[in-house]
């Protein structure tokens, strides 16, 4: 036998806690009689009577007590051993961390909506594994591919422009990395690329590393985000005073949206998708759930459990039977008649 949820049991000690109240409550009400009627009269209340019958509806209601503190630490027992076989995909998630993506043409930043869209697929992860890799003029695995959503969501919480040492954006660098160093090569299936980016690349060829990616049996859902008119990159200047970067000419740069790039290394990758955002909302939750989760899966790794059958409910029925009995039982006895107290 095992408590599920033993905290309750401390609730236990509330039962003669009341119990013992109750009886001074009995015992000073027995004074206040003495105090009021003549000690020849009260053998005539039949107050022994009345005073047992009041003592065991409060055992009536303090064993009522215990037995729903015990129900709420919800007893189990029986423990048979269960196998439980995962089923799902590997997924890696790719999230441009360059400084393009401080841009605010999505509140806050476009980094922090992409943050937000990741965290509200994880949700529906369940049964995945899940990877992410940060990356910006170079690329870095941040989470291997992992069932620790957790361990997964304190990666992607630390996300930011320093979470690489290089700036500039390259997109096929961190798909090659992807590809090299998160998946598995020996398993062709079952593996999808969600990549969020602004689509700014910097010549590394990221078609062509769509296209390796699409030999090696890699889905690539990419997701442009950004305002393909160009929006203005936030800086902090030496001063500590807000700014926007500038090129050498002091030309404020401007940010656009490459959605081309991103169209092309869809189409080049295996059934690839690509999402045009742009400045707009997505919901990625229920995009995953359609396009990976009803995706064919594979089966993961077996899990090992043990369950319990509950048994918090006879020990409610108990508790309200005792509650019942507590009302069915009169102060006084039958045919007794005289003053206030009995």
């Amino acid at each position: 036998m095992r408590f599920a949820e033993w905290d309750w049991l401390h609730m236990v000690w509330l039962a003669p806690a009341v119990m013992a109240l109750s009886v001074l409550a009995i015992t000073r009400r027995e004074a206040a009689v003495r105090l009021f009627v003549e000690a020849g009269l009260i053998p005539l209340l039949n107050a022994r009577a009345g005073r047992a019958r009041l003592v065991v509806k409060a055992m009536l209601c303090a064993a009522a007590l215990g037995l729903i503190a015990v129900a709420l630490a919800r007893p189990q027992w029986n423990p048979r051993p269960r196998e439980v076989m995962r089923k799902g995909r590997d997924v890696c998630f790719l999230i441009d961390v360059s400084r393009s993506m401080l841009a605010e043409d999505l509140a806050p930043t476009r980094l922090e909506r992409a943050k937000l869209w990741v965290r509200d697929v994880l949700t529906q992860a369940s049964g995945d594994r899940v990877a992410l890799v940060a990356f910006a003029g170079a690329p870095v695995v941040k989470c291997p591919l992992t069932h620790d959503y957790g361990f997964m969501r304190s990666a992607l919480t630390d996300l930011s422009p320093e979470s690489v040492t290089l700036g500039g954006t390259a997109i096929g660098d961190a798909v090659r990395i992807a590809i090299d160093e998160v998946f598995d090569p020996a398993d062709p299936r079952f593996k999808d690329i969600i990549l969020i980016t602004d689509g700014e690349d910097h010549e590394s060829f990221p078609v062509e590393a769509a296209k390796a990616a699409g030999a090696a049996g890699i889905r690539i859902i990419a997701i442009g985000i950004g305002d393909e008119a160009g929006s203005p990159i936030p800086v902090t200047d030496a001063r500590g005073q807000r700014t926007f970067l500038k090129d050498s000419s002091g030309q404020t740069v401007l940010s656009r949206l490459g959605s081309q790039t991103l169209r092309d290394m869809a189409l080049a990758s295996s059934d690839g998708v690509y999402l045009h955002v742009a400045t707009g909302d997505i919901e990625l939750d229920k995009v995953y759930a359609t396009l990976v989760r009803k995706a064919e899966q594979k089966e993961m790794e077996a899990s090992h459990s043990v369950i319990y059958d509950e048994q918090f409910q006879m020990f409610l029925a108990a508790a309200l039977g005792l509650l019942i009995l507590e009302c069915l039982i009169s102060e006084r006895a039958r045919g007794q008649h005289g003053g206030a107290y009995a």
